[in-house]
């Protein structure tokens, strides 16, 4: 009875250890290193379940936020990771997150604090080359691209924060690219949506007392595509301070829009 007993819980503590390793991003997302000749990044990669190099499978690419900065290859899953872990089954895809170093910063953008108040200045994608980091971003991005188990037809970027604004920049540099795009508690200098609008549906992301990033950011560049006849929707939480991010992840809608979106 006992070493019946005994058998049952190990069993159970397997099973438990087995499920807590399985939604552990850490442990899911397999950590590489992408070099190119002129420098390294860092990323984070979540395979498909049961992956098969047969096969076709879209490609989402997760750019986080200044706060999850370094070299440890790790604090890049902070945000964002579990959601699309948790959903491997019903979403399946390859997903990407690089990581920035301290030094850098996804999009290109002068940061000015006055009276408490911080203003973002966005340079004019058309006059400043992309940071080096975004750089090597897009550059992971043609590479993993071109494999041919990527459906290419189905490319997604993501981002939040630092990570919102790196979309905008990156979708704004490789309008070809993407079939779709989220961008939370971001923004980007609005003469950019001409590069994009109607090309890349976005679905923009705010929280009305972000005291971070002014939520005017993402309203101006939801009203920017949507003049030049981009499709932008734009969703505002009037509660939600910067972490805007926690109410986006928990739209029930947001997958299946992001994965029904095709070039």
């Amino acid at each position: 009875m006992n070493n019946s007993f005994s058998k049952m819980f190990l069993c159970f503590c397997l099973f438990i250890f087995t499920e807590s390793k399985a939604q552990d991003p850490i442990a899911a997302f397999q950590p590489k290193v992408f070099h190119t000749d002129s420098d390294t990044l860092l990323y984070r990669i979540l395979w498909p379940e049961d992956f098969d190099e047969n096969e076709e499978y879209p490609l989402v690419l997760f750019l986080h936020g200044a706060g999850e900065r370094g070299s440890d290859n790790k604090r890049q899953l902070t945000h964002g990771s579990k959601l699309f872990l948790e959903h491997k089954n019903d979403f399946p895809a390859i997903v990407i997150f690089p990581q920035c170093p301290k030094s850098d910063y996804w999009s290109n953008v002068t940061i000015k604090t006055k009276k408490g108040k911080r203003t973002f200045h966005f340079d004019d994608k058309g006059d400043q080359p992309a940071n080096k980091s975004l750089k090597m971003v897009m550059h992971l991005v043609d590479s993993i691209s071109d494999l041919s188990y990527v459906d290419n037809s189905r490319i997604y970027a993501a981002g939040l924060s630092m990570g919102g604004m790196g979309t905008f920049e990156i979708v704004s540099r490789k309008p070809d690219t993407f079939a779709a795009a989220v961008a939370i508690c971001g923004g980007d200098n609005p003469a950019s949506a001409k590069n994009y609008a109607g090309k890349v549906p976005f679905w923009i992301f705010h929280g009305e007392k972000d005291d971070v990033v002014p939520c005017k950011n993402s309203k101006r560049m939801a009203k920017a595509i949507s003049k030049q006849g981009g499709d932008v929707k734009l969703t505002l939480y009037p509660e939600a301070n910067h972490n805007s991010w926690d109410s986006a992840f928990a739209e029930p809608k947001l997958l299946p829009w992001l994965f029904s979106k095709r070039k």
